[in-house]
């Protein structure tokens, strides 16, 4: 099938520090990424960026939203310093739990 796009997907690529979302007509083109720095037992995300030729597509969410379930599938405590993903946590409160309590207010969580 010509012109056929395949599915976006999210990758960990811990030698950059950051989770990659691939998308495209081959589903290589790095759409954007979501920068963290890892510490013990937590995941702190600093920064969250989509190509402007993919916005409007709801890659940020699937960024966010895998992401947040390979950290919790890890065991790992988020620290939410992105904006980005800071207020996908506060629209998807089935999220805030990845968050410590202690400093969930910190966070506006």
């Amino acid at each position: 099938m010509t012109g056929a796009f395949m599915e976006p997907h999210v990758m960990d690529r811990p030698e950059r520090s950051r989770y990659e979302i691939l998308a495209g007509e081959d589903g290589t083109e790095t759409a954007g990424f979501a920068e963290y720095h890892l510490s013990e037992g937590e995941i702190a995300f600093i920064h969250t960026e989509i190509d402007p030729r993919f916005a409007g597509q709801g890659l940020g969410s699937l960024l966010a939203r895998d992401a947040l379930d390979d950290a919790r599938a890890r065991g790992l405590r988020v620290l939410p310093y992105c904006p980005f993903i800071r207020g996908w946590i506060g629209k998807h409160p089935e999220y805030a739990d990845l968050v410590p309590e202690a400093r969930r207010a910190r966070f506006g969580l």
